[in-house]
């Protein structure tokens, strides 16, 4: 994973199309790329094209680590987080991240203007994938943080899972290349 930042090409802006399946509706920039250089985070204008607030500064487009975001908030993650995670923590990063936007914004800007903090919420966690984006991204965010965490053990637990398949299968007498791509799936590739 890595950070980029500078002019974007058309192939980049057209790939970041295909992940969120849909043209943007402002402008961005590519801040994170996964490890084949895809885009994995891309950072926000303040306002779409239209001149509607964007509240959302850091989105995360990547397609593996969407989808094992959407997985934890799935089984409850934006709940636990809530519980897990301190509320002033919590507090002072939506007060950061709305910080680091609005100073984004021209100060002669007139009319409306983006509001709250990470995922455009004022208290509490939103959405999980904003924090994350966020928190890949270099902000110092406890449920970006938190969600990296959760996504480890996942990620562990996989690869356990595999394992053990694995080793059901040579025990049943099963080796060879066809054991090991048995186990290997979607739980594993599913992560970024």
């Amino acid at each position: 994973m890595s950070s980029t930042t500078g002019v974007m090409s058309s192939t980049t802006r057209k790939r970041v199309a295909e992940l969120l399946g849909r043209e943007p509706e402002g402008a961005f920039e590519v801040v994170v790329t996964d490890e084949s250089g895809d885009p994995l985070v891309i950072r926000n204008d303040p306002f779409l094209a239209d001149g509607r607030p964007m509240p959302t500064r850091y989105w995360l487009v990547g397609e593996n680590a969407r989808r094992a975001v959407s997985r934890l908030e799935s089984l409850g993650g934006v709940r636990l987080a809530e519980s897990e995670v301190d509320r002033s923590e919590l507090a002072n990063a939506h007060a950061r991240y709305a910080a680091e936007r609005d100073a984004a914004i021209d100060e002669s800007h007139q009319g409306p203007r983006p509001s709250g903090g990470v995922g455009g919420t004022r208290i509490g966690v939103k959405c999980l994938h904003a924090h994350f984006a966020w928190y890949l991204a270099g902000g110092d965010d406890p449920v970006g943080r938190w969600v990296a965490e959760k996504l480890t053990v996942f990620d562990q637990r996989a690869v356990a899972d595999e394992l053990a398949v694995v080793d059901e299968l040579a025990s049943d007498g099963v080796t060879g290349s066809g054991a090991a791509s048995s186990g290997s799936g979607s739980s594993r590739s599913e992560m970024s």
